[in-house]
């Protein structure tokens, strides 16, 4: 599986595999009405033109077809950059691990451009990616804080570690 930014050779694909996704999530999806269809559909070809440039969104590729993509972009929360992941959606048959591996590669980029806070939903899909990612919750949403920031991020971690589990002593030599 390689997972790389996408481009415009990509947006078909990407508006078929959404849909698929849609329809997997919703199997009345067809039924509802066309406003209501476009309003869950995430690439849209503003969308898929804003997301290219983002630097934070990514496609899983394998064989030449796409299994999954996340569309994130920096913003600024009060004074500081942010990355924020706006949706994550990969095909029912992909295989395991895509979630994880897609929002790794936001994670990295993320880090890669000195933004050290992602912040995303807690999906069912991303709630194992959450927790490899060593992300607090803080209500619906989880955080990855990425460099020193990870050690005094408020909210209960979803790795299973103790919240505070950095402000511990280690244990004294010989005891």
């Amino acid at each position: 599986m390689r997972y790389r930014t996408f481009a415009e050779h990509d947006y078909d694909a990407l508006q078929a595999l959404d849909l698929v996704v849609q329809r997997a999530h919703t199997p009345a999806f067809d039924t509802l009405a066309e406003r209501e269809r476009a309003g869950r559909l995430h690439t849209s070809l503003p969308a898929l033109k804003f997301y290219e440039r983002s630097e934070h969104s990514f496609v899983a590729e394998e064989d030449g077809t796409l299994h999954g993509f996340i569309f994130a972009q920096s913003v600024w929360q009060g004074d500081r950059p942010i990355v924020l992941v706006r949706a994550l959606s990969v095909h029912p048959d992909a295989p395991a691990g895509v979630s994880e591996a897609l929002l790794h590669a936001t994670v990295k980029s993320a880090y890669d451009t000195a933004v050290y806070e992602v912040h995303y939903p807690v999906t069912p899909e991303l709630r194992a990616a959450a927790a490899a990612e060593s992300a607090v919750l803080t209500g619906a949403y989880a955080i990855t804080h990425l460099g020193t920031r990870a050690q005094t991020a408020p909210g209960e971690r979803l790795d299973g570690q103790p919240a505070d589990d950095h402000l511990s002593t280690p244990p004294a030599q010989g005891a």
